[in-house]
């Protein structure tokens, strides 16, 4: 894709973005999509075949995102420029949500939240089961692993979802502290 048209690409999903964080997903039309862009009909639809896709588009491009860099700590986009990359896997993802590019945590608590929970808890089972689960279980062996991996994940979003409406009073570190002390027992 050429310079151009990851340009056009971004300013619909800025548009989008900024949309979402205004009115329900379902109440979103594609010509509002292209007005607030700026953009044709036609060029959204070079980019991409529907609503849905283009939302699907956005989920992988922020779940995926951070996800990815919080399997890999050599990512870390300047976050630890004067200090070293956290230990914890949680810290490092904490750390992400907290710079909150692409108003993640907006979208996380906004009218359409389930659609991004959904996405974000499908995208964090995924690095459970990677970083975590697989690797470092001693403990409840004879606990299915995909009910840990959901019970985890899903502990994981609504703590997210708590530290959001608290307005980020604590610090990465101090959460992936609380969270890493409730399920280390049960790993």
């Amino acid at each position: 894709m050429d310079r151009r048209q990851r340009k056009t690409q971004s300013a619909i999903l800025s548009a989008f973005i900024q949309l979402l964080a205004k009115e329900n997903y379902s109440k979103i039309t594609v010509q509002e999509i292209i007005d607030t862009a700026n953009v044709g009909r036609t060029t959204f639809y070079a980019h991409f075949e529907t609503k849905d896709d283009l939302l699907r588009f956005l989920c992988e491009e922020l779940f995926g995102h951070i996800i990815s860099s919080a399997m890999d700590c050599t990512h870390t986009h300047g976050l630890y420029s004067d200090m070293s990359a956290p230990n914890s896997v949680f810290c490092h993802l904490l750390q992400h949500l907290q710079e909150n590019n692409n108003n993640i945590l907006d979208l996380l608590s906004s009218e359409n939240n389930e659609i991004f929970l959904q996405y974000f808890k499908s995208s964090l089972n995924d690095l459970m089961r990677n970083q975590l689960v697989s690797q470092n279980r001693k403990k409840n062996t004879d606990i299915p692993q995909d009910f840990l991996i959901n019970h985890i994940s899903g502990s994981f979003v609504e703590m997210v979802l708590w530290w959001s409406k608290g307005r980020l009073k604590q610090s990465p570190e101090e959460l992936d502290r609380y969270f890493r002390a409730v399920i280390e027992p049960i790993l």
